[in-house]
């Protein structure tokens, strides 16, 4: 069976006059697959896509093609940073204000969708499968299913699945919806997600019972298939001397005790404001810990064209700066706190230098940072929000409420004085839960699922 992939991002780069894999979870897990079974990968062509509509890879020896959309910029303006990043990424995430209802938003992204829908279309072949991802194509499935009735039809939703009653919100949420049941299989990351989403298909008429919807004489089914990472490229980081060199030097550049580390995109899920509002309590009602802790926190910059990103940034500039400003002395800084993005190995040496990491989004569909933590530490304790898809499958953590101020600043402390032999033994357990979730096995499990239609 050949696999057609149909997502926003596409898996290969130019480097130095030839295409290499990008970097991205996504790519990862699925250009494996691809070549495994060949077929196609449609994608958004981001730059000279009318130069080089299509790809073949590998360029000495093909065995898959990537075909890529150029997009004008109006449509990549209310497409791609209109709906999907100023509608349904900011619904799905519970935060309805910050939602930018534009119809120009939505008539262009179904404009798009059928453009992808058209290029499986030409693509596809008698017996294809083909696997839609995450929020910027929820209208593709029904579109491909038009053109291609028989289609076999995967999609997976890499974020959460709001409430009924959130997802209500969106003046278009039928359409969305019944875009999505155009799919024979929809995957999540966790039942709840997927719950969810059968109390949206109610809305639009459809039957619901168990994991299946009966909708227009189809069967859809709606599973949970939590995402992992690649444990193998990851647990290499950890072995290399570079990793752990740095992991030193990092320590000892600190002039710290311990290490708290947090890693994020700077986004408004990611609950960062709360984040060091708990760890100014800690700081506060923790004297002894004055000069012994430091908040190492990594924020990639992301969607900066977008003015709530620009706001979300002087808030916590201004929070950072201020307990910095109070607390500081000599040569230790309570927050470190670096706006930039880090190489994936340069984040393996902060991970081992840590003594605890503090993933505390306010909503997040899984956070494979949480994974990336418990693979590579030795004796580090995750601190993780309740409110992540991977609170569901990590068990060997100290959740929180990522609004709970106090709740995160006691768990500070438990992390920090908790014996070293319960530390190493939660980590050696949550290594192991890592390692059964691995991004190859998920990609397998979930086609083994569509291919059971």
């Amino acid at each position: 069976m050949s696999l057609i992939i149909v997502s926003n991002r596409e898996p290969l780069q130019e480097e130095n006059g030839s295409w290499q894999p990008s970097v991205g979870g996504l790519t990862t897990a699925l250009l494996p697959v691809l070549e495994k079974r060949g077929g196609v990968w449609v994608a958004w062509g981001e730059e000279k896509a009318d130069e080089v509509p299509s790809i073949q890879y590998p360029e000495d020896d093909p065995i898959l093609e990537v075909k890529r959309l150029k997009l004008t910029d109006e449509e990549i303006g209310n497409y791609y940073y209109g709906l999907a990043n100023r509608v349904l990424w900011p619904v799905c995430h519970y935060f309805i204000e910050q939602m930018d209802l534009q119809q120009q938003f939505f008539d262009d992204y179904a404009e798009v969708n059928r453009r992808f829908a058209d290029a499986v279309a030409d693509t596809y072949n008698e017996g294809d499968a083909v696997w839609i991802q995450d929020y910027h194509l929820l209208l593709a499935p029904g579109f491909v299913r038009e053109r291609v009735p028989d289609a076999r039809i995967g999609f997976f939703f890499h974020i959460p699945w709001p409430a009924v009653e959130v997802w209500r919100t969106l003046p278009w949420s039928k359409e969305l919806t019944k875009g999505l049941l155009g799919a024979d299989l929809l995957g999540f990351h966790n039942d709840a997600y997927a719950g969810n989403f059968l109390d949206a298909a109610k809305d639009v008429g459809a039957t619901v019972e168990g994991n299946c919807v009966y909708y227009e004489g189809r069967t859809i089914r709606a599973e949970a298939h939590p995402i992992g990472i690649d444990t193998a490229r990851f647990e290499s980081f950890a072995d290399k001397e570079s990793v752990q060199k740095g992991a030193e030097e990092l320590k000892a550049s600190i002039h710290s005790e311990y290490i708290i580390v947090g890693v994020d995109r700077l986004d408004y899920t990611k609950g960062l404001p709360e984040r060091l509002l708990a760890f100014e309590h800690f700081l506060e009602h923790n004297p002894d810990y004055q000069g012994k802790v430091t908040l190492y926190q990594v924020a990639s910059p992301s969607r900066t064209r977008v003015e709530s990103y620009q706001e979300l940034k002087r808030t916590v500039d201004e929070i950072a700066g201020r307990i910095n400003g109070a607390y500081m002395q000599g040569d230790w800084v309570p927050v470190r706190y670096l706006y930039r993005s880090f190489p994936q190995e340069e984040l393996a040496s902060v991970y081992l230098a840590a003594d605890a990491a503090l993933i505390t989004p306010i909503r997040d569909g899984m956070n494979v940072v949480a994974q990336e933590f418990s693979l590579i530490t030795e004796s580090g304790t995750l601190i993780l929000s309740n409110l992540t898809g991977a609170a569901d499958v990590l068990t060997e953590t100290l959740r929180v409420n990522p609004f709970d101020i106090e709740e995160v600043s006691a768990a500070i402390k438990e992390a920090l004085t908790t014996p070293e032999e319960k530390r190493r033994e939660r980590a050696a357990k949550l290594r192991e839960q890592v390692k059964s979730l691995d991004v190859h096995g998920w990609a397998e499990g979930f086609l083994n699922s569509l291919e059971e239609r």
